[in-house]
């Protein structure tokens, strides 16, 4: 169906769509999302404002990010900061070691930026005072201020793109035709009950029309949904042809010195996970030994030189763009004060107290290989 005659079509069924969509909403939606609640815990009546710092801060954790993962993050991001003052006040590092574990990195460092230029300013009710916060696209702003003022402002996150392709079997993929999409969900939108509207659609998303096993025969738009109709909803939304993810190791560097403490470095703030601490090291090149490859990268990194040691702990992550293999040797420190020549601070510290920093997601384990290999009263590894 070309998005004109799909726009005309939805347009005729949107009462209908609305209707039906906000009675199942009612009966089987998500009515205890904490930040969509009063201070009373009660769900909001229509028109009824909500604060909008928690649904910001919720709606940005929830990029990228399912509903019962973000839950526990947010109830502790709460407590930390539970005002848009106390965030502008917090250090990077407090903001960052709260993340931890949640990836995506760059989205606390723009909530923290964002509380910033927010402190002392009213919140936006309007989709240009959102967009101009760093982080925030035109489906989050939609969905924070439907949410929060209970405006009429459309949404279309993943699950939304999904309903909606399935509801008029678009024959392209949604990221090739965003503008029709937009339309559409601009379309079947019910203006006077929006925040129960957007999150009943992306209820609906969530816990009946999932990606692989639709549940078409409890669904409330199964009457109207032209892929139902065609026998074929799995295949929607169409999806342009998945191209290999390329993979690179990594050589890593736990190195030790005299005194039994560990070397980490402070990434630059740039990239998904800026600002982060880690391991030092670096891509193998072709052809080169992973123990070269620890050297050099320490030397150009840190200008140290160390003495590569056996291998701690072999492991593979994989991220949005790239796979990534992680090959980690004990190192001992030889000569060189570290300096950080690619990082923006390197410290020694003690491995017991690594915790106290926040690491990607993918040094979790690295360091738990660290601590079980440094048994307390233990020596520093000979390398």
């Amino acid at each position: 169906m070309d998005s004109a005659n799909a726009a005309g079509r939805l347009g005729e069924l949107a009462p209908e769509l609305r209707a039906a969509l906000l009675a199942w909403g009612q009966a089987h939606g998500r009515h205890q999302i904490p930040w969509k609640l009063t201070p009373t815990g009660a769900p909001a009546s229509p028109g009824e404002q909500l604060d909008p710092y928690p649904i910001w801060v919720a709606e940005v954790m929830l990029q990228q990010t399912q509903l019962p993962v973000v839950l526990p993050y947010w109830r502790r991001w709460m407590a930390a900061f539970p005002s848009v003052e106390a965030l502008a006040a917090a250090g990077e590092h407090d903001v960052l070691l709260l993340w931890q574990g949640l990836g995506y990195y760059s989205r606390a460092r723009r909530l923290h930026q964002g509380a910033t230029q927010l402190l002392g300013q009213p919140f936006p009710r309007d989709l240009e005072g959102w967009l101009a916060l760093p982080g925030i696209g035109r489906s989050t702003a939609g969905s924070i201020l439907s949410s929060a003022f209970d405006l009429p402002f459309a949404i279309l996150d993943g699950n939304v793109k999904r309903v909606l392709a399935r509801l008029t079997r678009s024959p392209r993929p949604p990221a090739r035709v965003l503008a029709g999409f937009w339309q559409l969900s601009e379309l079947v939108l019910d203006p006077r009950r929006p925040r129960e509207f957007n999150q009943a659609l992306m209820d609906l998303g969530s816990s009946l029309c999932t990606p692989r096993h639709p549940s078409c025969g409890t669904c409330p738009w199964q009457g109207s949904c032209a892929a139902y109709a065609a026998g074929d909803p799995a295949h929607y939304p169409v999806k342009d042809a998945s191209k290999p993810l390329p993979f690179q190791v990594i050589g890593v560097g736990v190195v030790l010195n005299a005194a039994g403490q560990v070397l980490i470095d402070q990434r630059l703030n740039e990239g998904l996970l800026g600002g982060m601490w880690e391991f030092p090291g670096g891509k193998q090149e072709s052809g080169e030994a992973i123990e070269a490859t620890i050297r050099r990268e320490l030397v150009e990194e840190l200008a140290i030189e160390v003495a590569v040691g056996e291998e701690l702990i072999s492991l593979e992550h994989a991220y949005s763009h790239k796979r990534l293999r992680f090959v980690v040797h004990l190192c001992r420190w030889l000569s060189g004060e570290p300096q950080p020549l690619a990082s923006q601070q390197v410290r020694w510290v003690d491995p017991q107290d690594l915790g106290a920093y926040p690491f990607p997601a993918a040094n979790a384990k690295i360091i738990a290989a660290l601590l079980e290999r440094l048994q307390p009263g233990e020596r520093v590894p000979s390398a």
